[in-house]
């Protein structure tokens, strides 16, 4: 990619792969102080300001690196502090905890869906092109963000939500893999099959139906 195409993709990218990481967290820390952990309110988490949830890495120098490259596009916020253990009934309310990241990226995913619309709907105004790039980046940066969390590896989502429904035992067993579950996904996306990550197998065929299916509801 040349660099003025990369600063055109960076221009159309930088609001929604913004809004789509840092509000994933914020939507954690609302639910958690709903189910009665205080602790993101305290530290001043629960906002949508993105400057709070900001993560150098995660949130502008690997997006701009998967960009470059041309990549799976994903990144991620500094993580909402939650102390599951002061939540009222903490194994069951761990699943609406966990889930809130990935309705957030729902609910975004279908926003941008809307405005994709919107923007078909104005053929020759001087926003349409601009608004379709970014529809296009948010419904692909949420669905990506959604369809990840939701894999059942702790310490991602759908790790929390397996440990809230499974019985104790094997909850206990699965919680802990937490220590290893980052190294394990950094080696899904950097270990080759195929001539791709391991984790663009897993993550491109649900990556794609989730966007056909809001393709199909616009």
């Amino acid at each position: 990619m040349n660099f003025d195409a990369l600063i055109q993709t960076i221009a159309l990218a930088a609001i929604p792969v913004l809004f789509a990481i840092t509000l994933h967290e914020a939507a954690h820390g609302y639910a958690a102080r709903h189910f009665g952990d205080m602790t993101a309110y305290a530290q001043g988490r629960i906002s949508l300001n993105p400057l709070r949830h900001i993560d150098p890495i995660g949130t502008i120098l690997l997006p701009l690196l998967t960009l470059f490259v041309g990549g799976i596009l994903f990144g991620w916020a500094k993580p909402v502090p939650v102390n599951f253990s002061a939540l009222r009934h903490p194994k069951k309310d761990m699943l609406w905890v966990a889930l809130a990241g990935p309705a957030a990226n729902l609910v975004m995913a279908l926003f941008w869906g809307a405005m994709f619309k919107v923007a078909l709907s104005m053929p020759g105004s001087y926003f349409a092109e601009p608004l379709l790039g970014m529809a296009q980046f948010g419904v692909t940066i949420n669905a990506i963000l959604l369809v990840l969390n939701l894999l059942p590896l702790p310490p991602l989502d759908g790790g929390r939500v397996a440990i809230s429904l499974l019985p104790h035992r094997q909850s206990f067993q699965l919680a802990k893999m937490e220590p290893y579950g980052m190294v394990i996904l950094i080696v899904l996306a950097v270990v080759p099959v195929g001539g791709q990550p391991i984790l663009s197998w897993i993550l491109s065929p649900l990556v794609s139906s989730f966007i056909r299916m809001i393709e199909t509801i616009f």
